[in-house]
């Protein structure tokens, strides 16, 4: 399998996971022009696209689909809520029914060599997922867009052989920030988005020894640093509770500019 986040960030994400013969988009928050550029990195053209997937309806998640979807008529997968808004706010233009699947948390399915698993996931959306991906005996998953995680959230990510991981703000920046009170409290509340610290929280919970590649992703452009991230995970990694030391596991942090590393396991 390979995974590489060709853009994650607060404005715009596009997440490319596959295997030799199956390639999926999950999200395509960026235009169909930077979409191509990273599948052409990646060695692969739009029409190569098996399916793209889509979290949920906000726009740094779907603004490029309209675009991506009319030159290229990909099956679309999502929840019937997420798709039901991406209809709603234009998003997507007059598509064939027959490319528009409806998924449901927790009900696997098959693309191709892969198998998806959609999750539940708790956010300002109409009905948002992550998504764990399986396939040859590896598994990765993308889960950004969560306000908080439990248990259930544990459990879908354990086992993992990649994981990119919502790292979006620094508390005291986005505290101390020039963003609205309204905005503040919803980034900060159980349906908006995972800080730093809590993301290193979320991390120490599912490392195991086979754990190949973390990512860090949906960064915010204002309040928080790819660097700063990155030392609060390690730091979190490296508390007594976890039995795991921060240079045990590669750590990445996906920028909103440029592709990440192409990972592959």
């Amino acid at each position: 399998m390979r995974l590489s986040s060709i853009a994650s960030g607060s404005s715009g994400n596009a997440i490319y996971v596959g295997s030799e013969d199956t390639h999926i988009l999950i999200d395509a928050g960026i235009s169909a022009k930077r979409i191509e550029s990273g599948l052409k990195e990646l060695g692969l053209k739009g029409e190569d696209l098996d399916a793209v997937l889509l979290t949920h309806e906000h726009s740094d998640h779907v603004k490029g689909l309209k675009v991506l979807s009319a030159r290229y008529g990909f099956p679309v997968y999502a929840t019937k809520g997420t798709l039901s808004a991406v209809k709603k706010n234009g998003y997507i233009g007059e598509y064939p029914d027959d490319l528009l699947n409806t998924v449901s948390a927790d009900r696997e399915f098959r693309i191709g060599d892969l198998t998806l698993k959609p999750f539940s996931i708790d956010h300002d959306a109409e009905e948002p997922v992550a998504y764990r991906i399986s396939g040859g005996g590896k598994s990765a998953a993308v889960a950004t867009d969560m306000g908080h995680f439990t248990d259930y959230t544990v459990r879908n990510l354990s086992g993992l052989d990649a994981l990119l991981v919502e790292s979006n703000h620094d508390v005291r920046m986005l505290e101390t920030g020039p963003y609205p009170y309204y905005l503040k409290r919803r980034i900060l509340s159980d349906f908006g988005h995972l800080s730093n610290e809590n993301a290193g929280r979320l991390i120490v919970r599912i490392l195991h020894d086979n754990l190949k590649y973390i990512v860090l992703g949906h960064l915010s452009k204002e309040n928080n640093f790819p660097d700063l991230a990155y030392e609060t995970v390690r730091c979190e990694i490296g508390s007594e509770e976890c039995p795991y030391g921060p240079d045990d596991f590669p750590i990445e942090v996906a920028l909103r500019e440029s592709m990440s590393e192409i990972l592959e396991f």
